[in-house]
């Protein structure tokens, strides 16, 4: 399950300057180790782009409820499915999982919060000097969004308008009433988790908190592995989201295939 906002399948997103390739070269690794997969557009986007006529007019519980039809769709040729969320695509799979098709074995966080995400977006917005002038003002609205109530688009600064659209508010709205932790103590099925201590959008910390909140779980960090799945690159903070060239991270299939097959 992709991350959040326009990120396709192979978890490219050219709107957002966002050229990794990380999920493409996750499914090719991951056949190369014996497991086959499905990456997938969400409802509204790229290939799924007729789905839907507003690809914000949806819910994590729609999110959810179409990883529940994949796993159906896997369960015709595999006897056992894994559900694998990347970013914020942990929390659909998390959510998912909390009514379990029957063929679904377990879920894979890969770089997924362990806080709300109003409580991630704050940490974020505070650690980017850039956003000085603004602080105040994105908290006052991320505050009116966590109460469930949209802010009003003429009372936002322009440069900030095209992040909080009202169909985005909308979805904002539904996303930030979900605490990950909550969903990881509902669980009743094994749960990997694997964490980039080199991430820098989402720390080490929230994979530390799915862990302590999910009983059947594992977490597993990878020491120099950024948001995107990929080794850094010193001096260059950016590469991995934007050289679709730099491979994964060598640690990251590994910890994958290990940990499914323990559970055979």
């Amino acid at each position: 399950m992709p991350g959040s906002g326009p990120v396709d399948r192979d978890g490219n997103g050219p709107e957002v300057g966002l050229h990794s390739n990380s999920y493409r070269l996750l499914a090719e690794a991951l056949t190369a180790a014996g497991l086959s997969s499905i990456r997938i557009d969400k409802r509204g986007f790229f290939g799924s782009a007729t789905a839907i006529a507003d690809p914000n007019a949806v819910t994590i519980a729609d999110y959810a409820e179409d990883a529940r039809a994949w796993v159906d769709r896997a369960a015709k040729t595999a006897s056992c499915v894994w559900v694998a969320g990347h970013s914020e695509g942990g929390l659909v799979a998390m959510i998912a999982a909390t009514k379990p098709p029957a063929a679904l074995c377990g879920v894979i966080l890969l770089a997924a919060p362990g806080r709300p995400v109003g409580q991630l977006i704050r940490t974020q917005i505070r650690a980017n000097p850039a956003n000085g002038p603004f602080i105040a003002e994105l908290e006052a609205i991320i505050d009116s969004l966590e109460a469930g109530q949209p802010y009003p688009i003429n009372a936002i600064s322009a440069e900030l308008q095209p992040m909080f659209q009202p169909g985005m508010q909308r979805y904002m709205i539904d996303l930030f009433s979900y605490d990950p932790m909550t969903a990881a103590a509902a669980l009743k099925l094994p749960l990997l988790i694997v964490h980039g201590e080199a991430d820098v959008q989402i720390g080490v910390q929230d994979a530390k908190l799915l862990q302590s909140a999910a009983l059947d779980s594992e977490l597993h960090l990878i020491p120099d592995m950024t948001h995107m799945l990929k080794a850094e690159v010193s001096g260059q903070p950016f590469a991995t989201y934007t050289d679709p060239d730099l491979p994964l991270h060598p640690a990251l299939v590994p910890a994958i295939m290990g940990f499914i097959s323990s559970q055979d």
